[in-house]
């Protein structure tokens, strides 16, 4: 529980004059608050002793800091981001979206949990312990990025670039939550995502439903089915090799997800959560592993035809429908797309022409928490909140994971700082003070367990 003397420290005031910079990277009209942001952010790493410096891209800024690199310590990369997503609808807030509130534990603002709160308690972390030791157990580089919220499209060249630079044994990264019921937890695994968008072509205008009923072939009726067509009655994707690469669980993962499942409170949370009376999904997987470990393919949005009140007797020339994958380690993003079009055209009748647009695509993760830097990460954990973290395979996806793998050759180790019930991405967003006080804590002995 946080105290009024933790509502009131330094560490929160720090915290509210970062969450003020509007770091909206999606919209061109605040390129001067990520510039103003990311000064801001040099300034503080530079201020507890680290060599910090702005880096200029085609998009928005990469903030890098390091202590002098010690060559017989480890070297720990912490990655963060400092964009944070729209406020919008503004209506849905409480308070403005960029003047932080706190209430009752919990500071509110546009980025507290994604990503300002988790990645500046890293920072303050590091700047306790240079401050009453005076050195690190192992040399530390920050890298904060200003286009995480639209696909990081400029990190990856950077890193190529500074590759050397960069170098180091692991990365760490809090840019996840914590468990169910604000237990800690390790996330160890993400899945990927693969996208595209279908496009079923018929007449050359919208027809009389009347005079061309039943004689043309409907686009939205045939769009229907190729959607019905992606799954079986046990709910797996019918597309041909989608599941040949897909690693089969581990006795022990298994086991991590029946641990999470008994701490988390089961399907009956998952329901409420979302609002459901039913949980569906493929058979002979419990709802946390489905969600986690294994591969889907859903249905992000459809139209076609007359959308307007009441009716309107047209048999339309045209439907659409937006497809996402989320895939597991070792799927490629590029074979599931190339295999998911194949399908879909060999399910497409006559009397239509299917166009299949092709969109982002990032690799899945996965790290092992059983190594000695993830028994580590499980230490630092405990230590910080008071309980061994559970285990977590996120149903989401981080694709630069896979592209830090790539590049840098480390892992990543996942230790999420966010309360499940952060509402990242809406409005009142919020952070639990704890909790960013907390991931201060961890910092501190995730470095010296890893020192």
């Amino acid at each position: 529980m946080s105290t009024q003397t933790d509502l009131q420290s330094q560490p929160v005031e720090e915290l509210k004059a970062f969450l003020r910079f509007p770091s909206i990277s999606t919209q061109p009209e605040h390129a001067p608050d990520l510039d103003s942001c990311a000064e801001w952010l040099r300034e503080k790493l530079s201020s507890i002793g680290l060599e910090a410096a702005v880096h200029s891209t085609p998009g928005s800024p990469v903030v890098v800091a390091a202590t002098p690199r010690d060559p017989a310590k480890r070297t720990v990369l912490i990655y963060g981001h400092y964009d944070v997503q729209p406020p919008d609808p503004l209506e849905g807030w409480t308070t403005p979206p960029f003047e932080p509130r706190i209430e009752e534990g919990r500071i509110y603002a546009r980025g507290a949990a994604d990503n300002k709160g988790q990645i500046l308690a890293h920072i303050l972390g590091v700047a306790e312990t240079l401050h009453e030791k005076g050195s690190l157990p192992v040399n530390v580089i920050f890298l904060i990025e200003g286009e995480e919220e639209i696909g990081s499209p400029n990190l990856e060249e950077f890193l190529r670039e500074h590759r050397e630079e960069l170098a180091c044994d692991l990365v760490a990264i809090s840019d996840t939550a914590m468990a169910p019921g604000n237990k800690p937890a390790l996330t160890y695994a993400l899945r990927g995502i693969a996208a595209m968008e279908l496009v079923v072509r018929g007449p050359a205008r919208d027809l009389h439903s009347g005079l061309f009923g039943g004689a043309v072939a409907n686009p939205v009726t045939v769009l229907s089915r190729l959607i019905a067509s992606l799954h079986d009655e046990n709910g797996r994707v019918r597309i041909p090799g989608f599941y040949d690469a897909v690693r089969p669980l581990e006795p022990w993962e298994r086991t991590a997800a029946s641990d999470l499942e008994n701490a988390s409170g089961g399907d009956d949370a998952i329901r409420e959560l979302a609002g459901v009376t039913q949980l569906v999904g493929e058979k002979g997987f419990s709802t946390i592993e489905r969600i986690g470990a294994r591969p889907t393919a859903e249905v992000n949005g459809i139209g076609g035809g007359y959308q307007g009140a009441g009716t309107k007797t047209v048999l339309p020339k045209e439907a659409f429908a937006k497809l996402t994958f989320r895939l597991v380690a070792d799927q490629d993003p590029a074979v599931i797309l190339a295999a998911a079009e194949e399908y879909l055209r060999s399910q497409t009748p006559p009397g239509v022409l299917l166009e299949v647009i092709t969109g982002h695509s990032g690799a899945a993760y996965q790290s092992d928490p059983n190594s000695p830097d993830g028994l580590a990460a499980r230490k630092a954990l405990a230590g910080a909140f008071g309980a061994d973290p559970l285990l977590l395979r996120d149903g989401g996806s981080i694709p630069i994971l896979a592209t830090l793998k790539e590049i840098l050759g480390v892992d990543s180790y996942l230790l999420g700082l966010a309360n499940p019930d952060s509402r990242i991405h809406s409005p009142d967003e919020n952070m639990l003070i704890e909790n960013f006080l907390g991931g201060i804590r961890m910092n501190r002995l995730l470095l010296e367990a890893l020192g």
